[in-house]
């Protein structure tokens, strides 16, 4: 806005006085005189011939010229029938329609870009101990050695299929092992994901997931993570139908398509319960509130109130020594304060047994819920990814039967993000049509001619979506990748919001001029149309140009970013060509249409 304001103010003071200087004529030959007596510089057929640039812009001016009357006769013969006027709008306006719904491209959410970090999680089986992670972090590093120990100055001895490593690392924790990796060449990060995959798999029993950070997400996601999310009230139930849906989608899934739950299926984490034994508790006086509030002071530490030193707030917290917590002897053994002062040992009033249970327990909306987090490959768009787990993972599940009961399966994460974003999206357009109506509607006072120039907007749209077909069989060319494409994410979809406020210059040209000329100069309709038309090709065409020109960088070039902006390029690029080209039609018919119903339902010729 701030650049459009700037140039605006620029064109109206500075490019008049510039053009005034430039086009002085200095030559005294070139100068006629006027009836009054001044002089004024004319161009001669001798001046002509005498400019250096003449061999150049002869064929180009030739070149015009025919561009010009070829548009020109074509806008004449079309005013000369009713009939192949609205032929000719219909059969625009179909075309348009259909191109776009045949060529419209799956959407995506935000491009993930190409952030130099590859991050993997190996989720090993049941059982493993620190040591044994350890152990696994170990081979991997021993199976990606040929990959980072090289010389960055001799770069034959790297295996093919990845990039040399520059950076690596693995930390065991929890259950898992964390890997984290970097690229010598930081625009080939995406190329160790399946490197990832393929060490993981030799792993016997190991899930191995490998992603590439995304720049607009923050922590490990990859910014292109579907969540099936199962709630309900019992967790081994709900375990038993995450198991079912992580094997449907390991199924049904393109390949590639990685996934994980989240938390870990695995419900053999070693638990101590304490169960509280109702009787014996009330006969001491010992609430269950109480005795949770106690085991957990002894074990754990529990808050017990605030204290106040020189105006700080200082949380107090009461916890016990570490042996009792050593075994579940010691647990047994712990003393628990009854209301009346005596101690008694806790197994007097609860149960402490071994059990079994999750590593972690989730909640989503106050219910027990497990995630099963699905990362579709960089060649399967989002939308599409969506539709096959609704069809072959969700949809089956629901009728099943098995979600009665309080049970319920939802798809989140990026997926509820694209949803949301792509319904704000189809508001923002409806009302950026809107505002640029009746901005139009308030600047020509009328209602009826800002329509025409509206209906010029579905060419920019097919435009755009032809543009961004085209830069997808440009990137395959050019790579030699038969799956390198530019989504239709977030950023790309913002082309075809500024295609709302572009692609109606060329019409506004059109239709102004044609206005003055009916209004002042006291034209007919329809001469005034194609006269218009006529005058307003070239600059027309030199502002489409110096568009295009200015564009194709951002779109044909590769580079660091590049996948950031160049969809966007592309729809703009596409749509401007488009309805540059059609809109020199389909304009003039459509608004020569207009007038010619507005004089039938208000049975005048005032414009």
């Amino acid at each position: 806005s701030a650049a459009v304001s700037l140039s605006l103010i620029v064109a109206l003071t500075v490019i008049p006085t510039a053009a005034a200087r430039l086009f002085r004529q200095s030559s005294n030959g070139d100068r006629a005189t006027s009836q009054n007596g001044s002089s004024t510089s004319v161009v001669t057929p001798e001046t002509q011939r005498r400019r250096p640039t003449n061999f150049v812009q002869r064929p180009i001016e030739a070149l015009g010229h025919g561009i010009v009357m070829m548009i020109t006769g074509v806008n004449s013969w079309l005013q000369k029938g009713f009939f192949r006027r609205v032929t000719i709008v219909f059969a625009l306006m179909a075309l348009a329609g259909w191109l776009s719904w045949a060529n419209w491209p799956k959407v995506e959410y935000l491009p993930p870009g190409n952030r130099n970090l590859v991050f993997g999680i190996l989720l090993p089986p049941p059982g493993y101990n620190l040591d044994e992670l350890m152990a696994m972090g170990q081979i991997v590093e021993k199976e990606l050695q040929p990959y980072w120990d090289v010389d960055a100055d001799d770069l034959s001895t790297v295996p093919e299929g990845a990039p040399a490593i520059g950076d690596f690392f693995f930390v065991a924790r929890g259950r898992q092992v964390f890997l984290g990796i970097r690229a010598l060449d930081p625009l080939r990060a995406g190329e160790l994901v399946p490197l990832i995959s393929q060490v993981g798999g030799k792993l016997e029993g190991t899930i191995a997931i490998g992603k590439q950070s995304s720049l607009f997400e923050q922590g490990l996601t990859a910014g292109r993570t579907i969540d099936i999310e199962l709630t309900g009230p019992d967790l081994r139930r709900l375990v038993a139908m995450g198991g079912q849906v992580f094997q449907d989608v390991r199924k049904n899934m393109p390949e590639g398509t990685q996934a994980r739950p989240v938390p870990s299926l695995d419900l053999s984490s070693p638990e101590v319960h304490v169960e509280p034994k109702l009787v014996q508790a009330a006969q001491m006086g010992i609430s269950t509130a109480d005795l949770g509030y106690s085991v957990n002071a002894l074990i754990d530490g529990a808050y017990a109130g605030d204290y106040y030193q020189g105006g700080d707030k200082i949380d107090l917290t009461i916890i016990g020594i570490d042996s009792f917590s050593q075994d579940i002897q010691h647990v047994n053994a712990m003393p628990i304060a009854t209301p009346s002062g005596e101690l008694i040992p806790l197994e007097a009033v609860a149960d402490v047994n071994m059990r079994s249970g999750p590593e972690q327990i989730a909640h989503r909306e106050r219910l027990r819920s497990i995630t099963i987090e699905v990362s579709p490959p960089p060649e399967v768009a989002l939308e599409d990814a969506m539709v096959i787990i609704q069809e072959k993972v969700v949809r089956p599940l629901r009728e099943s039967g098995q979600l009665e009961g309080g049970y319920r399966v939802n798809l989140a994460g990026t997926a509820d993000k694209l949803t949301n974003t792509w319904d704000s999206l189809k508001i923002n357009v409806g009302l950026a049509v809107v505002i640029t109506y009746l901005l139009m509607a308030a600047l020509f006072e009328s209602w009826l001619y800002p329509i025409v120039i509206i209906l010029s907007v579905p060419l920019g749209a097919v435009g755009g979506v032809l543009g961004l077909n085209l830069l997808n069989l440009w990137l395959q060319f050019s790579t030699g990748n038969p799956q390198m494409m530019q989504s239709l994410d977030v950023l790309t979809m913002l082309g075809f919001v500024i295609l709302i406020g572009t692609v109606v210059n060329n019409p506004i040209l059109i239709v102004e001029h044609a206005l003055i000329l009916i209004r002042e100069e006291k034209r007919e309709v329809k001469p005034a149309i194609v006269e218009a038309v006529k005058t307003r090709i070239r600059p027309i065409f030199m502002t489409t140009l110096t568009t295009v020109l200015g564009l194709l960088p951002l779109v044909l070039f590769p580079g660091a970013g590049s996948e950031l902006y160049r969809g966007l390029g592309s729809v703009v690029l596409g749509g401007l060509l488009v309805s540059t080209i059609f809109t020199l039609v389909l304009v003039p018919t459509l608004f020569s249409l207009m007038l010619d119903l507005k004089r039938l339902i208000f049975r005048s010729s005032v414009v």
